[in-house]
């Protein structure tokens, strides 16, 4: 345990948070998203689990560390509803939620269709995957950059 950190942050994620770039995608994603697949084809390989942990709570973790890019248009993404893309799933409103918060302004995820969204996951840097079971619980966290001078 280390003081100050969100208790949800394993050492695991510390790392694949910590090694990501500039620009490097995380893609977080619900219990039914094929993780294990899709995680074998992204930059790390990794594959990072959250038993019991709901979408938000995950979302809450990870953003409590993880600077969004704000130099990209489109730096938070997340999959659309089969048959309605411009449906929000309760999943991702409590997910946009805590984006918001996070940011401190809103900060609207764009929708990418289900299957652009696991070739767009194979690409980021690693997976993380909440035990929250609710369909649609998917998104793309573009990572910013974090400046000042050195200490």
């Amino acid at each position: 345990m280390l003081k100050g950190l969100d208790p949800v942050l394993s050492a695991d994620l510390l790392w694949v948070l910590a090694a990501m770039g500039h620009g490097d995608d995380l893609a977080l994603v619900d219990a039914n998203h094929p993780a294990e697949t899709i995680a074998r084809a992204t930059t790390s390989g990794r594959l990072i689990t959250l038993p019991g942990i709901s979408f938000a709570r995950a979302a809450r973790a990870i953003l409590s560390v993880l600077p969004i890019d704000d130099f990209e248009p489109a730096p938070i993404r997340r999959m659309e509803v089969v048959g309605d893309p411009t449906e929000i799933p309760a999943v991702q409103a409590e997910a946009q939620a805590e984006i918001d918060r996070a940011l401190g302004r809103p900060a609207p995820a764009v929708g990418i269709e289900r299957f652009a969204f696991y070739e767009a996951a194979k690409k980021s840097f690693a997976v993380v995957q909440a035990g929250d079971p609710r369909a649609y619980g998917c998104f793309l966290l573009r990572k910013g950059v974090i400046t000042g001078e050195p200490g």
